[in-house]
């Protein structure tokens, strides 16, 4: 057994020096930073009404791993408010996997975590009726992808009708990277 042991470990040591031996004129270090490859983006909405307004922000950093996975960071603010009816202001972080089996393709899945503080107004009675949590969602998603821009659609494997986030599972998106 252990002449066995010694006869692999002194092959595998021969191979492994004549492979670095091989490619040593072929290495080049890396000259990158972490940063240097990562791409920034997100999403910015606005919407006014008659006594009707959404704020959303929600920027975003991906990072490439590899030449078809990329993971990224992003925080998300959105506030909304109906005039006399209902306001409602959340905010929190989300994390993204981005996967590309083709050029055009691209296939991710997305977890975001918001604290979400809802205030229902009953202007003839002055009541007010309020409603604070945490809301988790699982998106998966594809999309179609030209350049640096992506459409597509996700579902939200996680959603409840009685968590008053979405109004429902399925959500088109556009995702924007630079």
């Amino acid at each position: 057994m252990k002449k066995i042991f010694y006869t692999l470990t002194t092959c595998f040591l021969i191979g492994f020096n004549s492979f670095a031996q091989e490619n040593q004129d072929t290495y080049q270090p890396r000259t990158t930073t972490f940063f240097s490859d990562v791409q920034f983006g997100g999403g910015l909405g606005l919407a006014f009404g008659s006594g009707f307004t959404n704020i959303a922000v929600s920027p975003m950093a991906l990072k490439p791993i590899t030449e078809q996975f990329s993971a990224g960071l992003g925080l998300q603010f959105n506030y909304l408010k109906s005039k006399g009816f209902y306001e409602s202001t959340s905010y929190g972080a989300n994390i993204l996997g981005i996967y590309s089996p083709a050029e055009m393709i691209q296939l991710s899945g997305e977890l975001e975590q918001l604290r979400v503080n809802n205030t229902w107004t009953d202007l003839p009675s002055a009541s007010y009726t309020t409603q604070n949590f945490w809301n988790t969602a699982l998106f998966l998603g594809a999309g179609y992808t030209n350049q640096n821009v992506t459409i597509g659609i996700r579902y939200n494997v996680l959603y409840k009708e009685s968590d008053l986030v979405y109004n429902q599972a399925w959500m088109p998106f556009i995702r924007v990277f630079f």
